[in-house]
């Protein structure tokens, strides 16, 4: 006899996403396990992002202002009634047994209060070099950390609504690294779970600057959300550490050749270094691509190294200077060491 299996919700965060939200809502209402509801939470859209959801069967919660993408999953949370609350990004479209998958995984092993999902390698829509490198990359260390593990990507989970109302909402004052602050709370009390059985088609970015500035923004928050967290090396490394010393160590040694031109060497070794730093995701890459797109994909991938180096220190050095950067129980410590207010006369 079948088990009955608890109520979904769909919970996807928008932000002028027309490309993609119509192929990720049309993969989850193609779900073999239908949802209770989907919510669509539009965070101020300047595109045809509305139009879009109004012509599917789903609840649009329409932000007048831009607010981030935690705090559109948690007004995603209040407009939905499902058991277990599925998130996802709209630029993902599921594979058809996700969701049922997540749910199963869920309800195998109660300790687990979160399961979430790799990435297909191939890209949503395939527009370029860039952007294969990217899918490339998240799905390779996605696939290689596949079980129990520290942290949760919420672009593409399944979470219990009872674990979730336990562990809180997301911390609205973080618009990058919110996965990262809620597994580490989260990960206190539940098991969470990466599983190959949930996957997703990702359209990812698909220019280089735009790439790059992208991996900056995000790394500003490494070191203060780190900084705050419990749990310390438990969570996800998309990158190799050595990988990325060795990146950032080539433009600190590269002004060394200029005291004698043998010292080269140094930055070239770091160089090597690098490209030797991770030697399956190197196999993986030529496997599927060619040898000749390997060089093309190290190159984006030192390029991406450097931008996460350059992204750390700035927000470790803002973060200092700045203790209302980064996740917010840090901004309550000091805003509750600011004098109070005088009293109106």
């Amino acid at each position: 006899m079948p088990r009955e299996r608890p109520s979904v919700s769909v919970i996807i965060p928008n932000h002028n996403y027309e490309k993609t939200l119509r192929a990720c809502l049309e993969s989850v209402y193609a779900q073999t396990l239908r949802p209770l509801d989907v919510v669509v939470v539009d965070d101020a859209s300047t595109d045809g992002s509305r139009d879009i959801a109004r012509t599917f069967p789903c609840v649009l919660v329409a932000r007048p202002e831009n607010g981030g993408v935690s705090a559109a999953r948690n007004l995603g949370v209040a407009a939905s009634s499902g058991q277990v609350l599925f998130f996802l990004d709209s630029d993902i479209a599921l594979a058809p047994d996700a969701i049922e998958n997540a749910v199963d995984l869920l309800m195998d092993d109660p300790e687990t209060g979160c399961v979430h999902g790799v990435l297909d390698p191939e890209p949503l829509f395939d527009d370029g070099p860039v952007e294969v490198y990217h899918c490339l990359h998240a799905h390779f260390w996605r696939r290689r950390s596949a079980g129990v593990v520290g942290t949760a990507f919420f672009a593409l989970a399944a979470i219990e609504r009872s674990v979730f109302e336990a562990t809180g909402p997301f911390d609205e004052n973080l618009r990058d690294s919110e996965d990262v602050e809620y597994s580490d709370r989260l990960s206190a009390t539940h098991r969470i779970r990466l599983s190959e059985r949930v996957t997703g088609r990702h359209d990812d970015v698909d220019r280089l600057l735009p790439m790059l500035a992208e991996q900056y923004r995000r790394s500003q928050l490494l070191i203060p959300v780190a900084a705050v967290e419990r749990r310390r090396g438990g969570g996800l490394r998309a990158n190799r550490t050595g990988g990325v010393l060795a990146a950032g160590l080539v433009p600190l040694t590269l002004p060394l050749a200029l005291l004698t031109p043998w010292l080269l060497a140094v930055p070239l070794a770091c160089a090597v270094a690098f490209a030797l730093a991770d030697v399956g995701l190197s196999r993986f890459v030529a496997r599927r691509e060619g040898r000749l797109f390997l060089l093309r994909f190290t190159a984006l991938h030192f390029a991406v190294h450097l931008a996460l180096v350059l992204g750390a220190v700035a927000g470790g050095v803002r973060w200092l200077v700045d203790p209302r950067f980064g996740p917010s129980v840090r901004g309550r410590r000091a805003r509750s060491d600011d004098p109070a207010p005088a009293a109106a006369p």
